[in-house]
């Protein structure tokens, strides 16, 4: 079985996974077709296994692209181009939604590949966080260094007011002759 799921890890990888995650009305979703693709399985195949569990699937889980969504995808990905002519608009997957298409389709490659790719998910979530984490560090950072900044720029001035002459020579008067 161990031997099994590193097959399948190795056919599907996270970066392969990485790039059918797009970002579709400020969620990261999966579209359908790159789903089926992953799965072994037709597109047809995989949104009737959807329509007969449709209760599991609400719309935090799953929604069907606008025209103009489908149009945009196009557009912007090549893999979609035969969708150009579809008059069928393709579903959409978000996290929760993907994690609950393993329990509509029974096969053992839908399941190690379903794994694969919650663990992408999560991945690219831990990714995510650590970049807000480095750059909320860095902005404080940068506010403590433009303190210091501005405290060295002090030490600079006043070196280099002494270190400039006078601006009238002084005199100095003897009083005691």
């Amino acid at each position: 079985m161990a031997g099994k799921r590193k097959t399948l890890t190795q056919v599907v990888p996270q970066g392969t996974i990485e790039n059918k995650i797009l970002f579709i009305r400020n969620r990261k979703v999966m579209i359908d077709r790159d789903l089926a693709q992953l799965y072994g399985v037709p597109t047809k195949a995989l949104n009737q296994a959807v329509k007969r569990n449709q209760g599991r699937f609400p719309s935090d889980f799953m929604f069907k692209l606008t025209q103009s969504e489908k149009n945009e995808l196009v557009t912007n990905c090549d893999r979609f181009k035969t969708l150009k002519h579809s008059a069928s608009l393709p579903y959409a997957f978000t996290e929760p939604g993907v994690a609950m298409l393993s329990s509509v389709l029974n096969s053992e490659t839908a399941i190690h590949v379903n794994i694969q790719i919650i663990r992408t998910f999560i991945s690219l979530r831990e990714m995510i966080s650590t970049h807000k984490e480095l750059a909320f560090k860095l902005s404080q950072l940068e506010q403590r260094m433009e303190k210091k900044d501005e405290e060295i720029q002090a030490i600079f001035q006043v070196i280099r007011e002494l270190m400039s002459p006078p601006e009238k020579p002084m005199t100095i008067v003897d009083k005691s002759v």
